[in-house]
């Protein structure tokens, strides 16, 4: 019980900022795709996937859709050649 009681404190106090960082932190950790990395922070932190969105920094989300045009998942984009 005193460890449900510690972990909704911490979902209450949850700021982007540090939700972002232990995504960032945990896909570096396990060479994961940020995308598991958030599946793995939503499981930890025991919230919904639909609000780990809300708790993301634009730069989280940027590495997402990245990965996500790796994997397929999404149509690449025009690149200008550097």
């Amino acid at each position: 019980m005193i460890g449900m009681e510690k972990m909704m404190s911490e979902q209450v106090t949850l700021t982007p900022k540090k939700f972002s960082l232990e995504v960032e932190k945990v896909a570096f950790e396990k060479n994961i795709t940020h995308m598991d990395a958030v599946i793995v922070c939503c499981e930890q932190f025991g919230i919904d996937p639909e609000y780990a969105a809300k708790l993301l920094t634009k730069s989280v989300k940027e590495k997402i859709e990245l990965n996500a045009m790796d994997l397929n998942y999404l149509p690449k984009s025009a690149k200008l050649p550097v």
